[in-house]
């Protein structure tokens, strides 16, 4: 189990000022084409809690980074089993090439970060201070 703080005032804007609710979050998910299959998916406040039996790590990781990732979202809660992610929080300045480089060790390796995070992300040029991005790790990327 995990507890993962996000940027509540920064990601895709999805609430329109209301407060977050778990049918808005279950469709951004199921609009990205995230397997969902096995987990229960809640909202309480502004903290998403994620719970359940992944398919995958790969799902698992990709689902919390993809609801953190949402203004009005301060944190998620993973009760869904499986190993800890490893996330990277976005700084100004940044590029993929930068964080694959202090991340993965070689700035080349970007490409890894971009599909790690896919389809959150839709071009590897488009991230922002404040997001948080799944840094793969060795048997953990589809």
């Amino acid at each position: 189990m995990g507890l993962w703080s996000f940027m509540k005032d920064t990601g895709k804007s999805l609430f329109g000022g209301d407060e977050p609710s778990a049918e808005k979050v279950q469709q951004e998910v199921s609009d990205l084409g995230l397997d969902t299959e096995g987990l229960d998916i809640t909202v309480d406040g502004d903290v998403v809690k994620v719970s359940g039996q992944a398919a995958s790590q790969d799902a698992k990781e990709k689902i919390i980074m993809a609801v953190g990732n949402l203004e009005g979202i301060a944190a998620v809660e993973d009760n869904a089993g499986g190993a800890d992610p490893v996330f990277h929080e976005v700084q100004k300045g940044d590029t993929l090439w930068a964080i694959a480089e202090k991340t993965l060790g070689n700035g080349a390796e970007y490409q890894k970060i971009f599909e790690a995070n896919r389809p959150m992300l839709s071009d590897p040029d488009k991230i922002y201070p404040g997001q948080k991005l799944r840094i793969p790790q060795d048997g953990t990327m589809a």
